[in-house]
């Protein structure tokens, strides 16, 4: 069986390093580490390795997760630096006692394929992290509310006063390290892969690896001291922490809320919020470390104004959310708009799926409408038309000026009733349309690069690309059609996750499924995905978990379900 790197290339399953690159191979699935972890499933990947979900098999196959680092190094005394570095790592994470943080089991040396490999054990936290929770409700064109953000504040500020306390400093905080705990719906910090004990003398540390300098953080999320100089202090995370408050309430990426040409944070524009709250979070993201709080304590003190019976400022409501996201967004962009109060009451009352709304207030309170997307112009004016309890205006495709000297109008009718086809046969198939929008859109972009952030309107230039829309999307259905997927499967096209992964190993376990096992669900699943999508899949982790992936995820619940029905 061959295995892939990251970058696509080809390795024997013995190897545990590329050959062609020399990145690490990710373990197998139901490969036991240290005769004691199994590798249920790979969670994610970093820069000195893979992390992964196992069970303990000496605590009744309690699940917990099993951090390796394997860093690119090949001499000797740099293996030693590594492995120097990966036990000072593990003994700061010894100390840390926190229920919000996730406890520390054991740091392991195994030697694989005669090399030497660590690991660190810690606890598995079932919830959804932040981002990915963020990203569901961009897709509705919601963002969090300011009590929502400012209830997180108070939650994840006693965690930081925490490991502060005892001269820890996260350096990577942002919103996919954080977890909302799905036990208790309280905030859980993860990821201290850029943890480092702060030096009493120095007040931050540098990592050196192979005589390179390692600067750990998130660009946009760190500081400057963090990004250019490696220094790290507790004001480092505070500011992160502040930043990701700021992309929760708004919805935007660091770099939109950031003027790096005035050298300031774009208040009162992209970021609404109340006056007192903006005073706190300015305070966090000051450019100086001097200049920001100290302290996580202080912070609390300036939030305990805060009146949770306060309407909080609704920002989502004005956001006009686009449909097409190139491929490696992490989540849909929106366009700010000003709307007024009823308009956005007559938009709640529509009778229209989510995303269409705001192109419905737009329609009833503008008199101007720029579509950024390919295609969706025809799409919006097919949905209109058929709804017949409100009467909207139809949409037609922006002059150029070619057109606006003959007073003539491009045709739409072919395009309409292309919509009008597409729109039809998702809806006969219950496909969300969050997802299927997602799915063409990918598909889309990965054919036309070159279409990638530009804007598309309805003049004549962008007549190939917005036919080459449609032709994708008809072709999506035609996969998804091919599937025979039942339609409690296509209803929730878009919402499994691993969580549903996780249950069908448990009743596996459980004797549920009778004789069947895990291992049979991937192969089963494996043959049907490989016959729709040849050569897509390396293995089930390189699938986009929101377009390909949620196809991966369907088959497998119709097996199950058919494997249910037979027991």
């Amino acid at each position: 069986m061959d295995v892939y790197c990251s970058k696509q290339h080809v390795n024997n399953e013995k190897n545990r390093f590329c050959t062609q690159c020399g990145e690490p191979l990710p373990l197998a699935v139901g490969q036991v580490v240290d005769n004691r972890y199994r590798i249920i499933r790979h969670l994610g990947q970093g820069g000195f390795g893979r992390t992964y979900l196992a069970e303990d098999l000496n605590q009744s196959q309690q699940q917990c997760v099993l951090k390796e680092f394997a860093p690119q190094v090949e001499e000797q005394q740099d293996l030693e630096k590594a492995k120097e570095l990966f036990e000072r790592e593990a003994s700061v994470l010894k100390k840390l006692q926190h229920p919000q943080i996730p406890r520390f089991h054991a740091s392991l040396q195994v030697q694989l394929s005669n090399k030497d490999f660590f690991f660190l054990v810690q606890d598995y936290v079932e919830g959804e992290n932040y981002w990915d929770l963020l990203e569901s409700r961009t897709n509705q064109g919601q963002t969090f509310s300011e009590q929502e953000v400012v209830k997180l504040l108070q939650q994840m500020l006693p965690i930081l006063s925490y490991i502060h306390s005892v001269n820890v400093v996260h350096r990577d905080l942002s919103p996919d390290n954080i977890i909302l705990r799905q036990s208790d719906k309280l905030p859980v910090l993860i990821d201290f892969g850029a943890v480092k004990q702060l030096p009493a003398s120095k007040g931050f540390w540098f990592t050196q690896l192979g005589g390179i300098r390692t600067i750990l953080g998130k660009k946009g999320y760190a500081p400057e001291e963090q990004l250019r100089q490696g220094k790290a202090f507790p004001s480092s995370d505070l500011y992160s922490l502040a930043v990701t408050a700021l992309v929760l309430l708004t919805g935007q990426e660091p770099q939109k809320l950031y003027d790096s040409y005035q050298g300031h944070w774009r208040w009162g524009e992209q970021i609404k919020v109340s006056p007192k709250i903006e005073a706190v979070l300015k305070k966090m993201v000051e450019y100086k470390p001097s200049d920001r709080y100290q302290k996580a304590d202080d912070v609390l003190k300036d939030l305990q104004f805060y009146n949770s019976a306060t309407k909080p400022i609704n920002t989502h409501m004005t956001k006009l959310k686009t449909m097409v996201v190139a491929p490696g967004h992490k989540r849909v962009k929106t366009l700010v708009g000003k709307l007024h109060n009823k308009t956005q009451m007559v938009a709640q009352a529509l009778p229209l799926p989510v995303w269409l709304r705001p192109f419905a207030v737009s329609l009833v309170g503008t008199s101007v409408i720029v579509l950024t997307l390919a295609g969706t112009w025809a799409v919006v004016n097919a949905v209109v038309q058929a709804v017949s309890s409100i009467s909207i205006p139809a949409i037609s495709s922006p002059k150029t000026s070619r057109d606006s000297d003959s007073g003539e109008k491009p045709s739409v009718s072919n395009q309409e009733n292309r919509g009008n086809q597409i729109i039809r046969r998702r809806q006969d198939l219950e496909i969300p349309e969050v997802f299927f929008t997602k799915m063409v859109d990918q598909n889309f972009y990965t054919k036309n690069p070159q279409a990638k952030g530009r804007t598309l309107t309805g003049s004549s230039e962008d007549t190939a690309l917005r036919k080459e829309w449609f032709a994708i999307a008809q072709d999506v259905l035609n996969q998804l059609e091919r599937a025979n997927l039942s339609t409690s499967a296509r209803r929730k096209l878009g919402s499994y996750s691993a969580r549903d992964y996780d249950n069908w190993r448990r009743q596996a376990q459980a004797g549920q499924l009778g004789n069947y096992t895990i291992k049979q669900l991937n192969e089963d699943t494996n043959k049907k995905f490989d016959r729709l999508f040849p050569g897509q899949r390396r293995d089930n982790e390189k699938l986009d978990k929101q377009t390909l992936g949620q196809i991966w995820y369907a088959l497998a619940a119709d097996q199950i379900s058919k494997v249910e029905s037979a027991n």
